[in-house]
């Protein structure tokens, strides 16, 4: 039997970009549709076409490996799925019955982290503005998009702390408003001021909360 390292996810850049597979990750519970019984469904992770995960249900939990196809989940005769993020639809099909649920996401250390969000400053030694988004952080691995110099890169980057390094650049911050975000140049290093953006800011007008 395959061994599935509980933090660690391998989405493709291709697969993140069209399902948005990493939204799935997380603890999620509500109640069946018409029923006031409890339901839980977690993705610990996931790793190319599978996910693990612990489906909770009648008091009891399993746990195993369900398969991943596009942007939903299927264990067994249940199908998860989420469209934002922050809630989801479960499906359990037996025979001709069918029950549904539907599920918050519930709030997780990697939630609350500083460093999600969104970052963004200007350098003239960079000549031009820099941002730094974390989408989502996982033990010491962080789901970011980065646009430096005008180019944008997307993937995973390395948590170590309150830093996350990403390619030639890293972002740090001590207090979740103001950080830093280094970019590494050839042999050179320029240090940009960076700001967190909030909710309102990220739907100005600017242009550095658009590539944010």
């Amino acid at each position: 039997m395959a061994v599935i390292s509980p933090s660690t996810n391998q989405i493709s850049p291709a697969a993140e970009r069209m399902y948005g597979l990493s939204r799935l990750v997380g603890e999620w519970k509500g109640k069946w549709s018409g029923k006031n019984q409890d339901v839980g469904f977690k993705v610990v992770n996931i790793r190319g076409a599978r996910a693990q995960i612990e489906y909770t249900h009648n008091g009891r939990t399993e746990r195993g490996i369900a398969k991943v196809e596009q942007g939903t989940i299927t264990f067994g005769n249940v199908t998860f799925g989420t469209k934002d993020g922050k809630t989801a639809a479960l499906v359990f099909t037996s025979g001709g019955g069918k029950a549904a649920a539907f599920l918050d996401k519930q709030a997780s250390p990697a939630d609350t982290n500083p460093l999600v969000g969104s970052w963004g400053g200007h350098s003239d030694d960079t000549q031009g503005t820099s941002s730094f988004r974390v989408l989502s952080i996982n033990g010491n691995e962080a789901k970011v998009k980065t646009v430096i110099n005008g180019i944008t890169r997307e993937g995973t980057g390395l948590v170590y702390k309150n830093v996350i390094m990403f390619g030639q650049a890293q972002l740090s911050t001590e207090d979740g408003r103001n950080g830093r975000i280094i970019v590494q140049s050839g042999l050179r290093s320029f240090l940009v001021p960076a700001t967190k953006y909030t909710s309102a800011d990220s739907t100005s007008s600017s242009g550095v909360n658009k590539v944010a």
